[in-house]
């Protein structure tokens, strides 16, 4: 059963977002890093604070959602690797939860101009943080050196797409960890992982994709240079940079949704 103070502590986290991101647009892209001359919306660290405050409080069972069982069974193909439980939504943000399945993730992508915040309810993620370099620099893309060799080879086409980037994390979270924040200015593209079992996450994007207005989803992929075997492990400390290649999504990853199951959220 969940706690009594269930209801209020998600509805209390709608509403903390709702106040966090009231601009909508323009406090995702002047949030935690404003440009030049631009100050951030008034308030904004103050209630982005009390919502990551809120967010560490919430466990799987104020949401109504029993942690799924590990199988040894492999997943059969007609089954999706990861569903969505949708809670809410408004201009500025979207509410929902994610599941993964056993040894499945969520590939390398971005949320360009938002913010996300995601809280693990139960299991264990790998989340990879990383970011494009040059992208809001106003210097031309970089691609690799001429001898840059990577595995399985570029085709020619594919070379001219490489962009430089950086990983600037990699850490384990559980349900026990604070949230994760990831702003449109660092650790915007990321890969998230399920590690020894199924697991599930509380997810804020603010605000939610519209390819209308500029915030489509792209995945990528990270190419390895080929190194000589002495030089094998050599560049494990982070951040370190790496090398981006945006490509289609991946035909064995997609994402249906499910019911939710836990107290509504209202206005």
């Amino acid at each position: 059963m969940p706690r009594d103070n269930m209801a209020s502590l998600i509805q209390r986290i709608a509403r903390q977002a709702c106040l966090t991101f009231r601009g909508g647009r323009r406090v995702s892209e002047r949030g935690e890093a404003p440009g030049p001359g631009e100050a951030a919306p008034p308030g904004f660290p103050e209630n982005l604070s009390k919502l990551k405050g809120l967010l560490t409080q919430v466990r799987a069972e104020d949401l109504n959602i029993a942690p799924r069982k590990a199988t040894l069974q492999p997943l059969p193909p007609s089954l999706p690797p990861v569903t969505y439980m949708h809670i809410y939504e408004t201009e500025g943000f979207s509410l929902g939860v994610f599941l993964l399945k056993s040894g499945t993730s969520i590939p390398l992508h971005d949320h360009p101009g938002m913010h996300g915040m995601l809280k693990v309810l139960y299991g264990t993620v790998r989340i990879s943080c990383m970011d494009k370099l040059d992208a809001d620099g106003g210097q031309r893309p970089r691609a690799p050196p001429p001898e840059q060799q990577f595995e399985p080879p570029l085709q020619a086409r594919e070379r001219d797409a490489v962009r430089a980037g950086v990983l600037r994390s990699r850490a384990e979270y559980t349900e026990a960890s604070g949230p994760c924040v990831l702003t449109p200015h660092q650790d915007n593209l990321h890969q998230i992982d399920a590690v020894d079992g199924p697991a599930a996450f509380l997810d804020i994007l603010a605000p939610p994709y519209d390819p209308d207005d500029g915030r489509d989803c792209h995945y990528y992929r990270v190419l390895e240079p080929v190194r000589p075997k002495e030089a094998a492990g050599s560049a494990s400390d982070l951040p370190r940079e790496v090398w981006l290649l945006e490509t289609p999504q991946a035909d064995d990853f997609w994402c249906e949704g499910e019911p939710y199951p836990g107290p509504k959220v209202s206005p």
